[in-house]
């Protein structure tokens, strides 16, 4: 049973700052945090000393830390560490939304650990939590380029439209299985997201 040893406290958001990033593909993660921020009424603010906007959900007892870096996507650590730190927020209590190359657009992944996978936002994250893995993830399906020298160029693009109502689709249906997540219940969750397809099923309930 895939259940973490302490409940989530923190969850993080990669993307790149700037107008010109926001609806770009490398930008899903953040894009994740805002709808989730905005589904439950809650303004992210700028905070200088965690290098990123931040807000804060409760769900029972447990409260949680929101954040959106404001460093480019390859310095992500920075925040994501002085967030950490400052609370005292363990990085198995960390969840981290990113885009992900390797699933299609309209499908989203939950899962615990594991490397950056080519990631600069992970990579970086990993090294300024000097180098424990142990945070969960959620992976956003944006496609692949089919050829790894347009990885670069096709990540900072807008997706096209109908790739935007895919992505856009993977973000609600991770938001609404995101209850499972906080309480721990790993296998439910994955379970549950893992087999939603286009169009949005309707059988869950968002309940945090």
């Amino acid at each position: 049973r895939r259940k973490l040893n302490n409940l989530i406290k923190l969850i993080v958001g990669l993307g790149n700052p700037g107008a010109c990033y926001e609806k770009t593909r490398h930008n899903a993660g953040s894009n994740f945090v805002l709808a989730l921020a905005r589904s439950k009424n809650i303004e992210l603010k700028p905070e200088g000393k965690f290098f990123g906007a931040t807000g804060s959900l409760s769900s029972g007892d447990n409260d949680i830390r929101l954040l959106n870096p404001s460093t480019f996507m390859n310095q992500s650590g920075n925040s994501v560490s002085a967030l950490a730190a400052y609370y005292k927020i363990l990085p198995s209590q960390i969840l981290i939304a990113h885009d992900e190359l390797d699933l299609s657009a309209g499908v989203a992944k939950y899962k615990i650990g594991g490397g950056h996978g080519g990631h600069n936002g992970l990579r970086d994250v990993i090294d300024k939590l000097s180098n424990d893995r142990s945070f969960a993830r959620l992976r956003i399906g944006i496609d692949h380029p089919g050829n790894a020298i347009q990885v670069s160029s096709y990540v900072l693009q807008k997706p096209s439209p109908q790739q935007q109502v895919l992505i856009d689709r993977s973000i609600e249906n991770a938001i609404r299985w995101l209850h499972l997540v906080i309480k721990g219940d790993w296998d439910k969750a994955m379970t549950g997201l893992h087999s939603e397809i286009f169009p949005l099923n309707q059988g869950s309930k968002n309940g945090l």
